[in-house]
């Protein structure tokens, strides 16, 4: 549950949609723009897809070793991708993996169908989590956020969404924070920039579709602080990245103040 904090963003100027930063160590929401504004959540989807499968290793369902054959529809899955064969069986962590530092849309197929049978029903245990978490403003139409009709979340409830994955799987940070993959003698980078420029940044995950613009879901642990910055809707890659992190510069700034004056 998310403590009530201070809807101040606006006084930084943020051009972006919405955002909103919390301080994870006491759960307190420091600053909000615009976070119940609902907008397609593009490739930060793949938190709630890759939450389920982590849920899933940790009941004991599935193992990261067991081999996945990977679908022609998860081959043909257009916009980012590890460049799946149709017949080939992956190691499932290899696809987390692929999905968590280089947004494949074709692993994210290959997953949804290896955990849910098929895509239609992972995308059901989705949604279903989704309720559970007390995200009430998404809805979830596919496993890797490419764009669908009636698709959408808000910053507020990728905000619930990522305290609680962190705080049931802070070993995730593990592949999130990852800046390359390589999969068939392709190398990809990260997409998120913060990985390589903002002082301990470790992760989490970036997405883009033309309607929504540029979203990432940030966050970085400095001493006994750990923030989260969700900011969505930028016109570009370096506004996004801009933006993040004048929040989460003037995150830490405000818990080194409040620690003072404690």
């Amino acid at each position: 549950m998310l403590s009530s904090g201070l809807s101040a963003a606006g006084e930084l100027r943020l051009t972006v949609q919405s955002a909103i930063l919390m301080d994870m160590t006491t759960g307190r929401v420091l600053l909000s723009h615009n976070a119940d504004d609902p907008l397609q959540p593009a490739s930060i989807t793949k938190v709630l897809s890759l939450y389920l499968a982590d849920e899933a290793i940790r009941e004991g369902k599935v193992r990261p070793t067991d081999p996945v054959k990977v679908s022609q529809k998860a081959e043909r899955t257009g916009g980012s991708k590890m460049f799946l064969r149709a017949g080939s069986e992956i190691p499932l962590m290899d696809l987390l993996k692929g999905m968590a530092v280089v947004s494949a849309n074709d692993a994210s197929v290959a997953v949804a169908e290896y955990l849910g049978g098929n895509v239609e029903d992972f995308v059901k245990q989705m949604n279903a989590k989704a309720r559970e978490l007390g995200m009430n403003h998404s809805s979830f139409k596919n496993p890797n956020g490419l764009p669908a009709r009636g698709q959408f979340t808000t910053a507020r409830d990728i905000l619930i969404l990522t305290c609680d994955y962190l705080r049931r799987f802070p070993e995730s940070l593990d592949l999130h924070s990852q800046q390359y993959f390589t999969y068939r003698y392709i190398t990809q980078r990260n997409r998120n920039s913060l990985l390589r420029h903002y002082p301990n940044a470790d992760g989490l995950k970036t997405g883009w579709v033309v309607r929504a613009g540029y979203h990432i879901v940030a966050t970085a642990k400095r001493g006994n602080t750990r923030l989260i910055a969700v900011v969505m809707g930028a016109k570009t890659p370096a506004i996004r990245t801009r933006e993040t992190e004048k929040l989460l510069d003037q995150g830490f700034m405000m818990v080194r103040g409040e620690l003072r004056q404690g």
